[in-house]
């Protein structure tokens, strides 16, 4: 069953293309990663999954449309755009019992054992609070909600890489469990390669590409090839390419990957790497696209 699915949805600010005719299907219990530039229209996207703007074309959420259920929709969706939301003024105690008395679906007490494993004070006020306990208090209130769809918009930006990792770890030991789906956007794309089942690039409102970790680790390849090796790998004809201390490293989408083993180093690429193949693919983009 489909957790999330669009057809032809667009969205116009002014002249402004934000969405240009987006087509995608996301199944339940799956993690799909949403990537693409600044001003991509990620944001515009969750925001009309979450029925916070108008669009043409047609979505659906959990089997309803977003802009006229929203109200019913959220008791079945959780949010997590940055811990900035979060009232500095409001201690740790007074956001359990707000939660709590907003969200039906709450379970306080799943919250205070998350809790419980941080060094988070309940008597603390939230402007005390480091932004990576922030970050932890902000994710303990949003797993102890039993929701079945999860949007994550850029939720680790500005946390040290210790808090990033604890922040994933927690998302795939205490949250998922292959009924809930979850959608996350981030710029920091290394670090949730290992927590995908999916993955989508989008760039100027349009998707550009879309495939299952499965595919993304069967289809493409990269290899390191030392100058003398440089004509036969170009053969094989690489869909990207890129210099590093003296040697080249091709990227290749469907070419069996024995063949490219025997002109060089082959693996499976990054993510970020393939990203920024896929986006100097595209008509009127210069060299160097980052995430």
């Amino acid at each position: 069953m489909a957790c999330i699915e669009a057809r032809g949805l667009r969205k116009h600010y002014g002249a402004t293309v934000a969405l240009d005719g987006v087509d995608l299907k996301v199944e339940e219990g799956r993690i799909l990663g949403l990537i693409g530039p600044n001003g991509a229209g990620k944001t515009t996207a969750l925001k009309a999954m979450l029925g916070l703007t108008a669009y043409d074309g047609q979505l659906r959420v959990l089997g309803r449309d977003p802009w006229i259920e929203r109200h019913r929709l959220m008791h079945e969706v959780c949010f997590i755009a940055d811990v900035a939301v979060l009232p500095r003024w409001m201690r740790v105690w007074q956001a359990l019992d707000y939660v709590a008395g907003v969200h039906p679906r709450f379970d306080r007490a799943k919250a205070e054992g998350f809790l419980a494993r941080t060094t988070i004070k309940h008597g603390s006020r939230i402007r005390e609070l480091s932004k990576g306990m922030v970050t932890q208090l902000h994710l303990a209130l949003v797993m102890a909600i039993d929701a079945k769809l999860l949007v994550l918009d850029e939720p680790t930006l500005g946390l040290d890489i210790l808090f990033r990792k604890q922040f994933y770890d927690s998302l795939l030991n205490d949250y998922f469990d292959h009924s809930r789906t979850i959608l996350v956007t981030t710029h920091q794309v290394e670090e949730i390669e290992h927590v995908l089942t999916d993955l989508m690039f989008i760039d100027r409102g349009r998707i550009v590409l879309g495939c299952s970790m499965e595919d993304f680790e069967s289809r493409y390849t990269e290899v390191t090839v030392l100058p003398q090796q440089l004509a036969a790998a170009r053969a094989f004809r690489p869909i990207y390419e890129r210099e590093v201390l003296g040697r080249t490293i091709l990227l290749f989408d469907g070419v069996d990957r024995g063949q490219l083993a025997t002109l060089g180093d082959a693996r499976t690429p990054g993510i970020a790497d393939l990203f920024v193949a896929v986006m100097n693919l595209q008509p009127g983009r210069t060299q160097g696209a980052a995430p």
